[in-house]
């Protein structure tokens, strides 16, 4: 809980941004994920990312947020609303070049994550096709540049304002006021995206998605209406044109339906229009055994853990069989109006990408490739047939930043052939690698059937006696097939090079890494010594450098079945706190999907009663009194507040004061300042103030009335002399 403490979230704007901080705090309690919120200066976003010393440059732990909005950079050419000139689109070019630099310099001097966000022009900029141009093709700039920088992640106008929608996001008053660009609920929306995001880049991805059939993926059941009395409606081909999105993102679909398999094969063969095909489901199990069996036996056909499911279903009672038997799995249950659908599949968290790699693209022809293998190997006499008609490359090099991404994708992801599972970032490799403390190795795998992409790597560092291994893994696709032994091999050969005596390496045993032991082990046991949570392997070069893999004469299936690991063999303690967290992201889908319902929910959770204040309290005895007590107490969610309490020992700030003025100037429709409010801190001193501007509007429009009466029967040089009288 200490390190979960210390982890930080720092925001930097280029317009006052603490009213997300309300938010932020709600999620920080709702996702059981402690940070603290650290606001930067005013409008400082420049000296924060440059300046080392600043508070983003020394957040260690945790994100830093950059908010932007366009037109904040040209804000002082003409006040609010620049016209966009020559002098005003340079200088938003040249800022949108500054921040690149700027961005990438702050990201190469840390491994904290970096997320910049395009907030909405306003309705004045919006309506000018040049500048909302220009800005479009800004962010466009933008989100181009950074797709390649590590650890810097984009969030465009449009993904925010889609997920988050809400029917008044401007307030010109308070923009005007303080530079408060926004209203309460589409701050609350800002600060919900950017928790979004900070808890997508604290977690650990999902990698399948497991779709149930009659009723989920159409409309109605396909062994009774058969396959031309399926329908898929307006939802379900909503649902459908998700999963293909997830496709293309690198997830994995599957099938899992009590069905007779031709009954479901027919539908896809009938219904041709229907976005998910047949070539995009990488497995199935349609059959009438549990469903929870069945997702098992897919996670031992596609070697990964049950952690790494997600299921959809319409049916209670399916959803909560397979929450029973396979807790690991995130369980969804579709919503019953079925127009909710497409809300609830977008604010499903786990269904987020940060970027989308180019192994994440290809992702269902790798499993769809590794299925032939296994096939192949099946047909094979022995296992030594099976590898030399695999015809294996396994190209071993220096990483490059290129390969970067990959490679903190794999330290992410890999679990079972991981000697230490240190969990990197990309950032974070990327600054060991130029620091020289670290080399880091790529391995590459390709056979006959195809291409397995970047599949491992090796971390370590040299000293003037021994290598010294940080990260060895292995994506499990690659498993059995003596990959392993080339990469160790490798590193003899590197230490023989370089003069080195030994090969050094630490297993820290997991839940999930027995076969990284059973590798060590079964080349060099005898090196073994034991460490604290774990064992240390210490290798003779001459003995590391000569190690090959040599294949049992029997044939043996090379198959991972992670239904071993009983579902990692979790305490029951730890369970629980699975569970909750999935819990916690079925019911953020379901109930927490609008800035609306989020909104509503902090205000309730805020409310408090009146502070035990060294004086009586006196109740409002006028209507003005009452409207301005109700309208404190509303801003400051405090009940039953005196006509004589005063305003900061009720809770008070300057953000809240300057809510509170805005609905007084549209509640009395008089003009009232942060002036006028900071000498009347009370609700008395404020209704004296207040309705002395009422008299003071009345008596002008009376005035304003009686000239225009006057106008009427005047000549004009009469007009001419009173209105320089007025003036006067």
């Amino acid at each position: 809980m200490e390190n979960q403490i210390e982890k930080k979230i720092v925001v930097s704007a280029t317009f006052t941004a603490e009213p997300i901080e309300e938010s932020l705090n709600f999620w920080s309690r709702e996702l059981k994920s402690l940070f603290q919120i650290e606001f930067a200066p005013y409008n400082q976003v420049f000296q924060q990312l440059l300046d080392p010393s600043s508070i983003i440059s020394k957040n260690k732990m945790g994100m830093n947020v950059i908010l932007i909005r366009f037109e904040d950079w040209i804000r002082n050419s003409n006040k609010l609303l620049p016209n966009l000139g020559p002098n005003e689109e340079k200088q938003i070019k040249e800022n949108v070049k500054n921040l690149l630099l700027a961005v990438k310099s702050a990201a190469e001097r840390s491994s904290t994550p970096y997320l910049v966000c395009i907030c909405p022009d306003s309705p004045a900029v919006v309506s000018d096709a040049d500048q909302i141009a220009l800005h479009r093709k800004m962010e466009d700039l933008l989100f181009a540049e950074f797709d390649g920088v590590s650890n810097v992640y984009l969030v465009k106008t449009s993904e925010l304002t889609d997920a988050y929608s809400v029917s008044k996001y401007y307030d010109p008053i308070s923009d005007e006021i303080g530079h408060v660009p926004y209203t309460p609920i589409f701050f609350t929306a800002i600060g919900t995206i950017v928790a979004r995001k900070y808890y997508l880049v604290q977690s650990t991805p999902y990698k399948v998605i497991v779709l149930d059939c009659d009723q989920t993926l159409w409309k109605g059941i396909c062994g009774e209406d058969g396959p031309l009395g399926i329908e898929i409606d307006a939802p379900r081909r909503n649902l459908q044109e998700f999963m293909v999105r997830q496709l293309e993102a690198g997830m994995l679909i599957c099938l899992c339906s009590k069905n007779n398999e031709e009954d479901v094969i027919e539908v896809f063969e009938h219904h041709s229009e229907m976005p998910l095909k047949r070539d995009h489901i990488i497995s199935w199990r349609i059959n009438w055994r549990p469903k929870s069996e069945n997702i098992k036996a897919l996670a031992n056909e596609l070697q990964l853990g049950l952690d790494s499911f997600i299921l959809i279903d319409d049916n209670p009672i399916e959803c909560a069989e397979v929450e029973a038997n396979c807790p690991e799995v995130l369980t969804l249950l579709l919503p019953k109006e079925l127009e909710n659908i497409p809300r609830f599949l977008e604010h499903v968290w786990a269904f987020d990408h940060l970027k989308i790699t180019e192994e994440d693209n290809k992702r269902t022809t790798l499993y769809k490739e590794n299925i032939k293998r296994e096939h192949f190997l099946h047909e094979s006499f022995t296992l030594g047939d099976f590898l030399s008609g695999l015809e294996l490359k396994v190209p071993i090099f220096e990483a490059k930043p290129n390969h970067l991404g990959r490679v903190g994708q794999l330290t992410q992801r890999t679990n079972q052939f991981n000697f230490t599972t240190i969990r990197r970032s990309e950032a974070e490799i990327q600054g060991l690698c130029q620091s020289g403390k670290i080399e880091c190795l790529a391995v590459e795998v390709s056979d006959r059937f195809g291409d397995y992409g970047l599949v491992g790597v090796i971390l370590f560092e040299a000293d003037f006696e021994a290598i010294k291994i940080d990260t060895f893994l292995l994506s499990c696709r690659a498993m059995g097939r003596g990959v392993e032994h080339r990469m160790l091999a490798r590193l003899g050969e590197i230490a023989k090079e370089r003069g080195l005596s030994h090969v050094e390496v630490k297993y820290i045993r997991t839940k999930k890494n027995q076969p990284a032991l059973d590798f060590l082990d079964g080349i060099g046991s005898k090196y073994k010594e034991p460490l604290e949570n774990g064992l240390f392997f210490k290798f003779p070069t001459e003995y590391v450098e000569k190690i090959t893999y040599i294949p049992s004469v029997e044939k043996t299936i090379i198959s991972n079945d992670l239904t071993t690991e009983k579902s990692s063999q979790t305490s029951g303690k730890e369970m629980v706190f699975d569970r909750a967290k999935l819990e916690r992201l079925a019911h953020i889908a379901a109930d927490l999907n609008s800035a609306e319902q989020i909104l509503k929910i902090i205000e309730s959770q805020h409310h408090k009663q009146r502070p035990d204040l060294p004086y009586a309290y006196v109740a409002p005895s006028n209507e003005v009194e009452r409207s301005i007590a109700q309208i404190w107490e509303k801003a400051l969610n405090v009940e039953k507040i005196g006509i004589n309490d005063d305003y900061f020992e009720l809770g008070g700030t300057s953000l809240i004061a300057l809510r509170i003025i805005l609905r007084l100037r549209e509640a009395f429709k008089v003009e009232l300042t942060f002036s006028d409010f900071f000498t009347s801190l009370t609700v008395n001193k404020l209704a004296e103030l207040t309705r002395d501007r009422i008299d003071q509007t009345t008596k002008k429009n009376e005035s304003i009335l009686t000239i225009l009466g006057k106008i009427e029967n005047m000549e004009e040089n009469e007009i001419k002399k009173l209105l320089t009288e007025v003036k006067h």
